[in-house]
Parts: C-alpha cells; sequence; structure tokens
C-alpha cells in the first residue's frame, strides 16, 4: 500500500480551521488509527480508519498563487507524500462529474466487470439540459466494462446511471453504497444522491475528499487503462438484438493533444466536470521524468480555458 504522511501540528490536540463551518468545513486531526473532524455544524466526531490517512493541516491549505483563481485547488507528490499547493481543500463544492469517480471506485469493488447491463428507461431518458449522454436506448444491452469506460472518458450520464441501476438496483441503493464508501476511506465531509453529479443540493463534496477518493482508484490497474485512453470504441447489442459500435472520445484535453502540459510532466488521466454550479472542475494522475507521481485537482474555474491553463499552472509546480 502506497505510504502517506501525516501531518500533524500536535500530537493531543485538534487542527483548527474557518470559523465559518457552514461553508469550510474544517480539516482533520489524527492520533494513531482514530480520525478527529468537525461537522458542518461545528460538533466534533471521531471515528476509526486505515492508519495511513494523510491529512493536510490549515497551514498548508491557503496557498497563494495569483494564477490559480478557482475555488478549491490542490497538487500532491504522491510518491514523496509531499504537498505542492493546497487552498480551500476543505470547502464544501459540488462536484459535478468528478462524482463519477466514487460510482466506479463503487463498480470497481462490487460489480463483475463481465456482467451485461440492460439499459432502463430511466438511464435512456435523461432529460436535464446540458447533459452529457452517450445516446444508449432502452433495451440496449452492454457489457459493463464497456459503459465503466463511457462513464470515465466521455462522461456519458446515462452510462452512470445504467451501472448504479445494475450494481445498486436503484439510484437510491447505490447512492448508499457510494457514501459508505466514502466514509470507508475516509471522505467524511462528502454526500452524494446520484452516480453522475447532475446538480442537487444535497450533492457535495470536498478537493480533500475527492483527492483521497482518486488515490483509492489508482490501486485499480483497470482504473489507471481505461483513464489513460484518449478515446474508446463501445460494441454493443440493441433491443433488437443488431450489434452497435460506436466511438467515444476522452474529454481531457491533455490527452486529446489539444493541451500541453510543462515539460517533463506526462498526464496519465483524470476526470473532467462541469456544470452551472459547480464551475469547471478536473482532477489529475500525472508523473515526472523521475517517475513520480502526482494528483493535482482544480475546483469551480469560471471556464473550460481557464479551468486546464490553472491545471498547468499547478504542474508547473511539478518542475
Amino acid at each position: 500500500m502506497r505510504k502517506k504522511l501525516i501531518y500533524i501540528v500536535l500530537s493531543v490536540t485538534f487542527l483548527t480551521g474557518c470559523s465559518n463551518s457552514s461553508v469550510a468545513l474544517l480539516p482533520y486531526s489524527k492520533t494513531d488509527n482514530v480520525i478527529s473532524y468537525k461537522n458542518d455544524i461545528g460538533t466534533e466526531v471521531s471515528e476509526f480508519f486505515a492508519g495511513d490517512l494523510t491529512v493536510i493541516p490549515d497551514e498548508l491549505n491557503h496557498m497563494e498563487d495569483s494564477d490559480i483563481t478557482a475555488t478549491s485547488a490542490l497538487i500532491v507528490n504522491t510518491s514523496d507524500d509531499v504537498v505542492l499547493y493546497a487552498n480551500n481543500v476543505y470547502e464544501r463544492m459540488y462536484p459535478a462529474s468528478l462524482t463519477k469517480l466514487i460510482t466506479a471506485l463503487v463498480v470497481l469493488k462490487e460489480a463483475d466487470l463481465t456482467d451485461t447491463v440492460t439499459v432502463s428507461y430511466n438511464a435512456s431518458h435523461i432529460t436535464e439540459s446540458g447533459a452529457k449522454l452517450c445516446g444508449f436506448k432502452e433495451g440496449d444491452k452492454i457489457n459493463l466494462e464497456a459503459l465503466l469506460n463511457c462513464l470515465l472518458i466521455y462522461s456519458g450520464n446515462d452510462a452512470g446511471t445504467a451501472l448504479a441501476e445494475h450494481v445498486g438496483s436503484t439510484i437510491e441503493g447505490f447512492a448508499k453504497k457510494m457514501n459508505a464508501e466514502a466514509k470507508r476511506i475516509g471522505a467524511v465531509h462528502s454526500n452524494f444522491v446520484n452516480p453522475h453529479g447532475l446538480h442537487d443540493d444535497n450533492h457535495y463534496t470536498t478537493a480533500y475528499d475527492l483527492y483521497l477518493i482518486f488515490n483509492e482508484l489508482l490501486k485499480y490497474d483497470k482504473f489507471v487503462s481505461i483513464i489513460n485512453q484518449d478515446s474508446y470504441n463501445a460494441v454493443y447489442k440493441d433491443a433488437g438484438g443488431q450489434e452497435q459500435t460506436r466511438k467515444f472520445d476522452t474529454t481531457n484535453r491533455y490527452l486529446k493533444g489539444t493541451e500541453s502540459p510543462p515539460e517533463g510532466v506526462t498526464v496519465i488521466g483524470g476526470k473532467t466536470g462541469t456544470t452551472s454550479k459547480a464551475g469547471n472542475c478536473l482532477i489529475l494522475y500525472s508523473k515526472d521524468s523521475q517517475d513520480k507521481s502526482y494528483i493535482s485537482l482544480i475546483l469551480q474555474a469560471d471556464s473550460g480555458n481557464s479551468l486546464f491553463s490553472q491545471m498547468t499552472d499547478l504542474l508547473e509546480k511539478i518542475n
């Protein structure tokens, strides 16, 4: 298991954070296998978690960089356990399609990727304006692994609904699995109500929680191989039994070649997300010329161009 650095200001006291706890949740403190934190109404909570849970103290959580204007940002050298930049990582945020990371984690943990999924009416009739859809029809039969590719590469919301209904029976049942898995890995300031991230006021997370979820996913070779693709050809059968093939391109500009990382940095893959209330979001897994690994995250940039520009600025901190 990858070693993680535990930042502790005092071994017997709790870290303090922003006083406006209804907006900015307080960071964690840790001793042994007990994690302590303040919830969003200021109540102190203690729970047992894995002994290697990473904690970022508040003094590392308000770094300044005039080029990084997004609400939350983070980049961590996960090979050497060094925080290169962190700002507002405990602030409650809407995750948009970065939600699909916890969806993928539940699927990889609990499902058989060889299963065949039958697309339901609900999955094929998402009507929210601007929702990105693969275009699957009711009755289409598609391999679960293919759906997972469509979810992570193209960010299809219909793929997310189909996966959730197959693994959790209902959206509500799957959301319970999402929240249980998030709590298990220490992402305790999140609440998920759907598998895709289409807006709901009660659907939220933090940059820190997304970092923990993404870090957990990197333990799965299947996940890493999926997010490293610039496109995916989904082969499935329609309701009439006819074979169909559709190509889905990545939403990651670094893999598309329309955005370039700094010299010496290789972007392995990641996940984008955009809604009107979440803004533009991106999380990446990258490596430097010495094969050291990095996780970087931007939440709530004001445009797609700004999102990737700010991410490139974050990646510049690697060199």
